[in-house]
């Protein structure tokens, strides 16, 4: 099964998992939680997020074959919805067909070659298209649309597929596509029909850099690569030589420890803007992501591009190549470091859409100190005290709830940047330490002292914060 999702799916088994892990952790003794348990039959999210891909299984065979896998005989009602789902949407490449595939419902395809965003134009896009497809399953778990639709989604399905789609519409590959006439790329919005390159399935991908690992192959697939390199890369590096059982052995505890880490810390910008209503997340979401797809394909060269036929479609074949970006920093390096942002903001994402399904009610209804920063443009400055002008330093509160008051918070700011190997040599203060409540789920709290402040990285100046609690930064976002 992790072949065969490799080969065409979403993030691989992994992301979409930490995706999964990240929102089990946030909705815990949440009312939601509880109804999401009573829907999917005390499954996980975790768990939950990858079945949409793993019944892909039975697409040669259909779901009533003896041998057809996977089953789920510990969840009889879940497996029968789920077999009742895909006869509803068996696959097909046909576009004119009354029953669409489940296939379509994990992606959409708007080109990439100029900036643009969902709504612009109409290639690539579906009615059945993941932008679309979100919605309509959080109008069923609403009461929207009724449990006995024409797609066979019932509450307990809808929880599934969202736990699987939202990680895949935070891939960049599954939101853009380009298309090519003639070997070079054009933009089929602008009346100028080409062929697509489907995310990448077809295109092989020629790294400048990467692990050992990832040079070592020789056919590493574009969009194999975002689905499981660029993620495997967030988690502890592992030799291609060890034995699965090695492989799982390492991969499993580094994955634990990276969905622990996440659902802590607050994602920067993750939250949208009060007035996008729920059912229009996911459009929001891919304007979002259609930034980062058309920088997936900018920073390759693509090369001997052609049209081949895959099973009963014509697509774009042939090979990209990394080029040397101005920033300095390697394809793969770049694509991990993304890969990493995406699925923690896919992970809070997850928990915030089913909390306001489930209960109308959003997993950070109060805004917190973290969420919506200053920008740096407008960062102000203060002055370096001097010996005639003693800085201020307010006094500890007794029985404070956000601890004792961090008078020496440079010191200890500076500690935790250079424990991180992150670049202390030049900080510029924007904030004494103030008190700060962090949402991070319902009746999840972090409480300290919220400090904002200037680093330098990588030659650019990166503005952070952290939450220091008696002592020990506690949490930290970088913006």
């Amino acid at each position: 099964m992790v072949a065969l999702a490799s080969a065409a799916f979403g993030y691989g088994p992994t992301g979409h998992e930490i995706v999964g892990g990240i929102a089990d952790k946030l909705l815990v003794n949440s009312a939601a939680e509880a109804r999401l348990r009573k829907l999917i039959g005390g499954l996980t999210l975790e768990r939950a997020s990858v079945i949409a891909d793993e019944i892909k299984a039975w697409d040669k065979n259909g779901p009533d074959d003896p041998r057809a896998f996977p089953r789920y005989p510990e969840h009889r009602n879940i497996d029968k919805q789920l077999r009742e789902f895909w006869r509803a949407n068996q696959p097909t490449h046909d576009p004119t067909s009354p029953m669409p595939s489940h296939h379509w419902f994990h992606y959409t395809d708007v080109p990439v070659l100029n900036a643009q965003k969902y709504s612009d134009g109409k290639i690539g896009r579906s009615q059945w298209d993941i932008v679309h497809m979100i919605p309509y399953c959080v109008g069923v778990l609403r009461g929207e649309i009724p449990e006995n639709n024409p797609r066979q989604i019932t509450k307990s399905i809808a929880v599934i597929l969202l736990a699987h789609f939202v990680g895949d519409i935070h891939q960049p590959l599954h939101v853009g596509a380009e298309y090519f006439q003639n070997g070079r790329a054009v933009d089929p919005d602008k009346a100028q029909p080409g062929i697509e390159d489907e995310g990448g399935n077809t295109i092989s991908l020629q790294l400048r850099r990467g692990t050992p690992e990832e040079m070592a192959k020789r056919v590493l697939k574009l969009h194999g690569f975002w689905d499981n390199e660029a993620v495997l890369a967030n988690l502890t590096a592992i030799s291609a030589a060890v034995s699965k059982e090695q492989r799982h052995q390492a991969l499993e505890p580094a994955k634990r420890q990276l969905i622990d880490q996440l659902a802590a810390e607050e994602p920067a910008n993750w939250r949208l803007p009060g007035n996008v209503p729920l059912d229009h997340y996911a459009e929001a979401w891919a304007n979002e992501i259609l930034t980062v797809a058309r920088e997936a394909h900018e920073r390759l060269h693509f090369v001997g591009m052609h049209s081949e036929v895959d099973q009963d479609r014509t697509v774009a074949a042939g090979a990209a190549e990394e080029k040397n970006s101005p920033d300095g920093v390697g394809y793969a390096d770049w694509a991990a470091r993304t890969v990493g942002e995406e699925l923690h903001k896919a992970g809070w994402r997850l928990a915030d859409l089913l909390s306001q399904a489930l209960t109308s009610t959003s997993i950070s209804a109060a805004p917190t100190a973290m969420a919506t920063p200053p920008p740096t443009a407008s960062l102000v400055v203060k002055p370096i005290a001097t010996a005639t002008t003693p800085p201020s330093v307010p006094t500890a509160v007794p029985r404070s709830p956000y601890g004792e008051y961090p008078a020496n918070y440079k010191e200890i700011v500076s500690a935790w940047l250079k424990a991180n190997r992150l670049d202390g040599s030049t900080i510029e203060w924007q904030s004494e330490p103030k008190p700060a409540d962090i949402s991070i789920g319902p009746g999840l709290h972090l409480r300290g002292y919220l400090v904002i402040f200037n680093t330098t990285e990588q030659s650019r100046p990166k503005t952070r914060s952290v939450l220091i609690s008696n002592g020990t930064v506690i949490s930290n976002a970088g913006f």
